[in-house]
């Protein structure tokens, strides 16, 4: 099967086993960036004139976020979180990663088909399948994206095998408020050919300054995972069962760290640990 043969069937499959979206209208917490064929980060322009502003790629001090209060509200006081993760979302160009991964057996064999039939040929979403994959670590590129007023509303995170330089993630980072919550979650796109998938993150505090960021189970609306596709002019969406959650805390030693844990259902499919250290410290 030719792979955009196989682009398109999947698409189909979305489009089957989903629900039809007003991204105009009641659905409009799911317009995000779409990616073009064969992959790429030409969403990056693309967003950026959709806002009405800018593409600004080389400031070093760029973030994946303006600031954290605006994710304050009930459960969540940005204030109380570390100085240093404040600094790593705020000036996320200056940190440099260390990965470790470790797959559950009964869902390696179904990264690996993912790895190599889309991730590995699109640049995008090709999860580290052996802990050598990463052993030189990761390197990350952010490029803000700005409004008309020069304000910025979301920031593209490009993150590459420092042993090779395959893209591992391309993807766009910012807050939204889904219907009826009473706080801003963290919204991470990942485009895809047509399509994406995003991730609707809720902030929690954890003890010692540490921040908790999750994807729970829940309905259609809440904080959760959905992929979206395009077909024939009309957009289609599905919640899908994958349930993410970063814990960010700083150890005794003063280092940064992130362990993060991508469940499918209720059963962790593979777990990363993240060491973050920020450049010319």
């Amino acid at each position: 099967m030719e792979f955009s043969t196989l682009d398109l069937a999947t698409r189909k499959f979305w489009r089957a086993t989903g629900r039809a979206v007003d991204l105009d209208g009641r659905d409009a917490w799911l317009r995000a960036p779409l990616g073009s064929r064969g992959g790429g980060n030409s969403w990056l322009r693309a967003e950026a004139a959709r806002r009405g502003g800018a593409l600004r790629d080389d400031d070093p001090d760029a973030g994946l976020q303006p600031d954290l209060e605006g994710l304050s509200g009930p459960g969540f006081d940005a204030a109380a979180v570390h100085p240093m993760i404040h600094d790593f979302y705020t000036h996320t160009a200056r940190w440099r990663m260390e990965v470790w991964s470790s797959w559950s057996p009964l869902f390696w064999p179904g990264g690996e088909l993912i790895s190599r039939m889309f991730g590995k040929r699109v640049q995008q979403l090709a999860l580290p399948m052996r802990p050598l994959d990463v052993a030189r670590g990761i390197d990350g590129r952010v490029s803000v994206i700005t409004d008309g007023t020069g304000a910025q509303v979301a920031a593209g995170w490009i993150r590459t095998l420092r042993g090779n330089g395959d893209t591992v993630f391309s993807g766009c980072y910012s807050r939204r408020t889904l219907p009826g919550a009473d706080r801003a979650s963290v919204h991470v796109t990942f485009p895809l050919e047509e399509g994406n998938v995003q991730v609707f993150l809720r902030p929690q505090n954890l003890p010692g300054g540490g921040l908790r960021l999750s994807s729970p189970t829940g309905p259609w609306g809440a904080d959760g995972a959905y992929v979206l596709v395009r077909d024939r002019g009309r957009y289609f969406a599905r919640r899908v069962p994958v349930h993410e959650t970063f814990d960010l805390y700083v150890d005794g030693e003063q280092v940064l760290r992130t362990d993060h844990v991508l469940r499918m259902w209720n059963m962790p499919a593979v777990r990363l640990h993240y060491k973050l250290e920020r450049r010319g410290t």
